[in-house]
């Protein structure tokens, strides 16, 4: 297929993604906890009474759900069974696809929340972020555990994956990245360790004979040495992703390619960290009922269109200096999708996000935080790892159906164990509980 042919469906399949993950969260947003709870905070109105037709939908998710983890679970054992090329449309010009920049490059920055807040709760002391912290910890790990799923599938050799972590290869970014994200994996389970353990020593025969109370109280203690730890594991890793783009300066499209990509990787990271936990805690509240943090999600959007601005310049800035802003106005997918990433990914959150009436508002909060989230970051990733690279490799890659099933499957799994999480654990302010 020509370039000059590429269906605009490319497009909408980028930012199709996002919105399905956004929406499969909205609906394990209701799903997850059946009992409503009281609270002091801004209040969503009580659903109204549903009609029979819609008391179906939740069964019929929950059916979808489970077809397509099964769907994806029998591709996933097609594709180590046959090679990668029986599912995918994935070929030597070009070997990383949806995998990769959807479900590894994607997924690592949708996970920056848990640094981000944690960080700012514990390091920088803005305690008021504390009732934010737990559900961000739990949507991180969530995310870097279907990271190294999807990292699975990709991988040629997946038996091989423990290597890089007795072979010291310091030169090599990929192997910087591997090991960040493999070790802050461990550190987002070691600082969600005290909320499990807060529902384990419920069971008094358990805590007589396990330790759970006493690690319960280590672990509180020096939670701040592991907050520190994830912030300096995930700035590593959220540049490096920027920085194995950097190895392809012949193939990469001018209008991302950058010596400070690097950089650039970190702050969109930090920006969708935050639109990230407006998004998780908007839908969270009006699903639980339990009050909505309106000033603390406001404080977000501040925060977080300070981000933009400076993410803004130093885009247009590296743009200016390399002479290539001619690009953007030329008629062709490069162009078009770098505006849909600009435009409404930064320019128009950053809008919303400028005018105090509506930064008041959780609607337009929603909002804003859902455009950074799908074209300021899932789109900007997906711009890189494919639509700028197929200028170079004379070829359009399309994921096939069974890439977007076993994506599609990757993200059910992770609502499932998010469900299950929000049921049976004390994740949200209200359910905290003192051991």
């Amino acid at each position: 297929m020509s370039i000059a042919n590429v269906p605009w469906g490319a497009i909408a399949l980028s930012i199709g993604f996002p919105v399905l993950f956004i929406v499969s969260v909205r609906y394990l947003a209701l799903r997850a906890i059946g009992r409503r709870r009281t609270t002091t905070l801004t209040p969503f109105p009580q659903a109204r009474p549903a009609a029979k037709l819609v008391l179906s939908w939740p069964a019929i998710g929950t059916w979808i759900m489970k077809a397509l983890m099964g769907a994806g679970a029998l591709i996933i054992l097609l594709r180590f069974m046959f090679g990668i090329g029986t599912v995918s449309h994935l070929s030597d010009a070009f070997p990383w696809g949806i995998w990769i920049g959807f479900d590894v490059m994607s997924g690592v920055a949708l996970a920056a929340g848990a640094f981000v807040i944690a960080g700012m709760a514990h390091i920088f002391g803005v305690k008021r972020l504390e009732p934010l912290v737990r559900p961000a910890i739990l949507t991180g790990f969530l995310g870097y555990v279907l990271v190294i799923l999807g990292l699975f599938v990709d991988l040629g050799r997946p038996y091989n994956v423990w290597r890089p972590l007795f072979s010291f290869q310091h030169r090599s970014v990929m192997w910087e990245v591997g090991i960040c994200v493999a070790t802050y994996t461990a550190v987002l389970f070691i600082e969600f360790l005290p909320v499990i353990l807060e529902r384990v020593n419920r069971f008094q025969a358990v805590a007589r004979r396990l330790p759970t109370v006493p690690l319960y109280h280590l672990l509180r203690k020096i939670s701040i040495v592991f907050v520190i730890l994830g912030v300096v594991l995930s700035t590593l890793h959220q540049s490096s992703l920027g920085s194995l783009w950097v190895l392809v300066p012949t193939k990469l499209y001018p209008l991302w390619y950058s010596i400070y990509l690097p950089v650039f990787f970190w702050l969109s990271a930090v920006a969708v960290g935050l639109a990230m936990t407006i998004v998780e805690s908007t839908l969270s509240a009006k699903a639980f009922h339990h009050g909505l943090h309106v000033d603390l999600l406001a404080d977000l959007a501040r925060w977080a269109l300070y981000v933009l601005g400076i993410y803004l310049i130093v885009r247009v800035a590296d743009l200016v200096q390399r002479d290539v802003w001619q690009l953007a106005f030329k008629a062709n997918v490069q162009a078009m999708a770098f505006w849909l990433e600009m435009g409404l990914g930064v320019l128009v959150p950053m809008i919303i996000f400028a005018i105090p009436s509506l930064r008041r508002k959780s609607r337009w909060l929603f909002t804003g935080a859902v455009l950074i989230v799908v074209f300021g970051v899932v789109l900007n990733r997906l711009n890189v790892s494919i639509v700028g690279m197929w200028p170079w490799s004379g070829e359009v890659y399309l994921p096939s159906w069974m890439e977007v099933v076993v994506t599609a499957a990757i993200i059910s799994f992770g609502i499932s164990i998010f469900a299950l999480a929000a049921r049976h654990l004390p994740v949200f302010p209200a359910e905290h509980e003192s051991v």
